[in-house]
């Protein structure tokens, strides 16, 4: 079952899987550091994942993030 996600969740989610830090992400974004670690809290509980590895597994199942 796909979760429902806004678009800067799933942008925010596709930065990660690309390695951007929090930091970047929220200076490409516009957004604080402290926005983005929050949205990346709130990932982890919307997709029921415990770090970074199943958010990019789980985004790929749920096809949030393609190959290619």
């Amino acid at each position: 079952m796909k979760p429902e996600l806004s678009e800067k969740e799933a942008q925010i989610i596709k930065l990660i899987a690309w390695e951007y830090t929090s930091e970047e992400i929220g200076k490409k974004m516009y957004l604080s550091t402290e926005t983005i670690r929050s949205y990346r809290k709130s990932l982890f509980c919307k997709l029921d994942v415990k770090n970074v590895a199943g958010l990019v597994r789980r985004a790929f199942e749920c096809e949030i993030l393609q190959v290619g």
